[in-house]
Formats: structure tokens, sequence, C-alpha cells
């Protein structure tokens, strides 16, 4: 979803030329350098799109074959092999996979240091275990279920070095954190623990629901918790070299846990330096939603960890022990990911959205791809809970429709009235706001956020009745919500947040952002990094936040973005309402359309599972 010209384009023809000459240079006929032109721009073009490499049967035709390519791309020297100790820009893999070097590397580095974690369970004394099984008896108390996946992630997280936690909304991912939190301070109460998300907004929302998950613990432990939390790229340590952080594995983080939210935001590169981070005897938990979108930047790799979860006999033994499980362990399937068994937990049980709810159930068929039963699922829904505004129009929409101009607007009125009354008043106007948000698959477009907020700020300003400031270019006026879309680490705003306009008697006009720590920071509207308005906002900016109500406005069906993960994740940032506008056809696309991001990764952990068993002392 990019505005204007990418330059990715571009950036992937200087490439294949540079691949070309290089070529050229070590000898290769005419023929060989123009494969190695096509081979290395599809590489570059496919890494911008969020793939991590190309499948050489994707570049086959009836000209050349895989294995012609394979052969030729070997041959001209500017493609190597895993095994060959020369650098080269291009890579490939045993499975005819074609990277830019640097990230199979990243694949390599992070399949590495995740399988070496998931070999160590950590052993509790008596009295620890003791201790444990005693408190997670009382956090999980409530929980019916057999068996009881809550419990069972909360113990998996306590006993190894690394643990991952997939579901839904309102799964229960921020109980069970909360549970380990409060059993490992327990156990030590010197624990040094950090807590970290994607994004400003998703870590702020992080601590938010930690507070709330934390009403179970006794309240000396609850005390204990972290009263922050970072962006991934904030608790790494930014500098000015790109790509570079203060903190990798020759200068780890000195936190005994990191727990990182939201962790199907995270790529390949920020996932591998992450891992190289966090010291070899520390735990680190990864939280998300495998069925969500998968990050901006290359890579799916919260999804690939996901590989359906394998219990080995052991392992299940010591944590049904550990929290009076009395179920079998689950059988893996044919897709299981040996190389992370015992560590993948899914909770599936949703405490917000109950199995008969229509959002509920809509969130269920997307994920299996159902268009049928989606369909069904918002027919049979009560309409004050989840709203289905049809255009079943074949062409493109030019224009909004007037239903749907008129739902936005009657949801926003509330808000508009707010700003009239305590224009000033920053924690009635972000209660107001936080209500409802228009979300959108494109920029461009009727259905984009781009022309839905010029329409509703036209509207919008009309309904606040006030006037731009005369001191200011008309863009601000009071009320204006605003959306940060880049890091700005001096101010303390990152890609993701929301602020507001409002008055400041001399001063004009400030923006106004909430804090953690219930404040707000005011900022003049010049001094703001790059930003746009927010009355509608992209689904990608609104991954890590929810909404009393969420609107989402499906663009044409033939939008390549039109995925079924995009609108899973949209719909699922609805609290309590939903509305659904778009066409019949354009849900169908969606639900038939799954992301397909290609990778090794799956491939790396194997066979890091393979070298790391093979070193292992008989």
């Amino acid at each position: 979803m990019s505005r204007g010209a990418d330059p990715a384009t571009e950036l992937a023809q200087h490439f294949a030329r540079y691949a070309g000459r290089w070529a050229q240079e070590l000898g290769a006929d005419e023929g060989c350098c123009r494969l190695v032109e096509r081979a290395a721009q599809a590489v570059s073009v496919a890494t911008s799109a969020g793939h991590v490499c190309v499948h050489l049967s994707d570049l086959a035709d009836t000209a050349t074959s895989a294995a012609a390519w394979r052969a030729a791309l070997l041959a001209s020297g500017v493609a190597g092999t895993p095994d060959q100790t020369e650098i080269r820009p291009l890579l490939l893999d045993a499975g005819d996979r074609l990277y830019l070097r640097r990230y199979y590397d990243y694949e390599c580095r992070l399949a590495e240091n995740l399988v070496r974690r998931a070999q160590v369970n950590i052993a509790l004394s008596p009295d620890a275990r003791k201790t444990v099984a005693t408190r997670l008896a009382e956090l999980f108390a409530g929980n019916p279920a057999q068996p009881d996946w809550q419990k069972l992630a909360a113990a998996a997280a306590v006993t190894g070095r690394f643990a991952i936690v997939s579901g839904g909304p309102g799964t229960g991912k921020t109980h069970t954190v909360a549970a380990v939190l409060g059993v490992l301070l327990e156990l030590d109460p010197e624990l040094r623990v950090a807590l970290a998300a994607p994004t400003g907004k998703a870590a702020a929302r992080m601590l938010e629901a930690l507070a709330k998950g934390a009403q179970r613990l006794p309240a000396e432990l609850a005390a204990r918790l972290p009263t922050e939390a970072y962006t991934v790229h904030r608790l790494l340590g930014v500098t000015r070299a790109s790509g570079r952080f203060r903190h990798d594995a020759e200068h780890p983080l000195p936190y005994d846990l990191i727990v990182v939210d939201e962790a199907s935001m995270l790529d390949v590169a920020l996932a591998t330096r992450l891992a190289d981070a966090v010291r070899p005897d520390a735990r680190l938990v990864l939280l998300g939603d495998k069925d969500q979108l998968a990050a901006v930047e290359a890579g799916a790799v919260f999804a690939e960890l996901c590989a359906e979860p394998v219990w080995p006999a052991a392992r299940w033994l010591e944590l049904a022990d550990l929290t009076g499980t009395g179920a079998a362990a689950p059988a893996a399937g044919g897709s299981g990911n040996a190389a992370l068994a015992g560590k993948v937990v899914f909770l599936t049980e949703s405490w917000r959205f109950p199995a008969h709810s229509g959002i509920g159930r809509l969130a269920a068929a997307l994920r299996e791809g159902d268009a049928d039963t989606a369909k069904q699922a918002i027919d049979a829904a009560n309409p004050a809970e989840l709203l289905w505004l049809q255009d079943d129009r074949s062409a493109p929409l030019r224009e909004v429709e007037p239903k749907l101009l008129e739902l936005m607007l009657a949801r926003y009125r509330a808000y508009a009235q707010s700003v009239r009354e305590t224009p000033s008043d920053p924690a009635r106007l972000f209660r107001a706001f936080e209500m409802f948000r228009v979300l959108c698959a494109v920029y461009a477009g009727a259905q984009g956020v781009d022309a839905l907020n010029t329409l509703l700020e036209r509207h919008m300003r009309a309904a606040i009745a006030h006037a731009a400031d005369p001191g200011l270019p008309s863009a601000w006026y009071p009320g204006r919500p605003v959306l940060i879309l880049s890091n700005d680490y001096g101010l303390g705003l990152f890609n993701g947040d929301i602020g507001i306009c409002m008055p400041a008697g001399a001063q004009g006009l400030t923006v106004q952002f909430p804090r953690r720590d219930g404040s707000f920071a005011a900022f003049a509207p010049a001094r703001l990094p790059e930003h746009a308005s927010a009355w509608a906002m992209s689904v990608h900016k609104a991954q890590g936040s929810e909404f009393d109500h969420a609107c989402v406005v499906l663009p044409d069906p033939a939008s390549p973005v039109l995925t079924r993960e995009l609108v899973y994740t949209a719909i699922t940032r609805a609290r309590k309402v939903l509305t659904l506008a778009g066409s019949e056809a354009a849900l169908s696309a969606a639900c038939q359309r799954p992301t397909r991001r290609a990778s090794g990764l799956r491939a790396r952990l194997h066979e890091a599972l393979h070298r790391v068993a093979a070193s292992a002392p008989e």
C-alpha cells in the first residue's frame, strides 16, 4: 500500500544491471548474463513485496526450465550455494530458492538461534515447582477447558528459554503473560523484564492490557510488573548507522525475560536482530496471532514459526504434571514443526467474541477461507453488532456510497460534539475518538485512505464548526486527529501514534498525544514528524489497535492487497461493533486469497535442528 511511484522497481533494475555486469566480467556468455539480470531483478522486486526469496519454478517458462535457471545462475559466478565459502550477492539453496544473500543469512541465524533456545527446558527445584503449580492453579482457576491451553502456555514459558503463544483477540494472551511474569517474579523478585512490540501503539496497548490482565495477581506481585514497554527498535537501541543497533550478539540486552507482543509484525531482518540480542540464558516469549497480516517488510516469520504444534511425550507429561492437565497430548498433523517441539501453543477460545457471535463466526470463517460460511455469519448476525453495507456494482467505485458516508458521519457525530463542548480536554476527546474508526485496505481510489480522509475531513470540520487558525496552514484545526507515519525518537513519537489537535490559548494550536502514565504530551504542529489526518487509516496502521466500532471498507475485488489475513486483521480490530462495507465479490475474493510469501525459514529450522542434534553430546 505505497503512495505514488514505488522506488523498489528502479532499485531492482539497478541491481539487475550490476549483477549482469558482474557475470559478464566473470566470463559468462550473453544468454547467461540475461538470465542473471532477470533473476536479480525478480528477487529484488520480490523482497520489496514481502517475500524472502524466489522459487526458480516461478521463473521457469517454456524456454527455460528451473533446472536450466539453476545451472545458468551457478555457472555465472554471481550466485553461490550455502556450502561455498566465497560470498556472492545471490544464493541458491537445495530447494531451488533464490535469495539475496543477506536474507538467506537472516534465516540461518534466526533458525539456529531459536532452535538452540527451543532445546533448553529449565528444571525447577521442588520448592519452585510447588510455587509454580500453586500459583498457576490460582490464576487459571476459572478456566474449565481441558486441556487448559492458557495454563499450559504459561507453564511452557516458565520452564523454557523460548515460547510462542498465538491466539486471536480475546483469547487470553495478555492474561497468560501476566501469569508468567507473576510466577517468575515470585521466584526471582530481581528478575529483569522487558516488554516490547514492533510499533509504539502496540507497545502502549500491551502495557494497558497487561495492567488489566494483572488484576488477578496478588498486589505485591502486580506491583513488580514492568511499567514501560518499548518498540523493538528502541529496545535494541537505534544508531545512526542504517540497520545497526547498540544491542546484538556481542552486546546483548541486559534482561532475563523479553516478551514481544504483536510478533506477527516482525519481519525476518528485525526478528533476527532481536533474537541475536537476547542472551542465551534469557527467556524469549513471542505473542501474536498467526492469522493476522504479516510484516510490511520481507518475511512472515511468526506464521512460519506457528506451524502445527508438536508435543514430545516427555515434554507434555512434564507440563501436564505441573498444570494438572489430564488430557492426552494432541497428535501432530503432517505440517508439524519438530524444530520447535513443545514451544508453540495456540489459544483458540475467545472470551471477547463467543463462538456464536457475528464477529466471532465471521473471523472463524475468514481464518478457514470459507466464503459461504462468512456470508452466512453476516446474514445471521444481529445488525447492531455486525452490519454489512453491500455494494454489488460490478464496476469499481468512483465515489463513496451515500449510505456509507451517512454511517461514518453519524458515528463520528459524538466526537464532533465533544470537540465543540470541550475542545481542550484531551482525556474526553481521546475517549470519544477511540470509539470509532474507518479502516481501509488501500490508499488510492474511492475506498482508499486518502479519498476518505479528504471527504471526512471536509464534513467533520463543518460539524465541529471551527475555522482554521489564521496563523497556521489551513490543514490545522481543533479536533483534527493526526496519525504519525515515522518514528522520532527525540520527540518520543512513533509510527502509528495518534494525536488530536487542540486550542492552546495564546500559543494557537497544539497536538496532544497520550502517554503511558495517563498524562498527555503537547507538540506544536510544525514539530511533528511525517503525519496525516486519521479519520480513516490503513489496516496495516491499525494493527495492534482496537476500537469499540470499526468500519472496514473493502476495495475492488481485483485489488491484490485484498487477502484473507488483511480482512481478518481488519474485522478483529472491533471490540463490540463491526460494519463491513463492500461487495460480496470482494468478501469472496478475500476468503479465497491467502497471503503467500516465499520463504525458506521452515527448511532452515529443520536444518538447524539436525545440526544441533548432531553436535549434542551422546
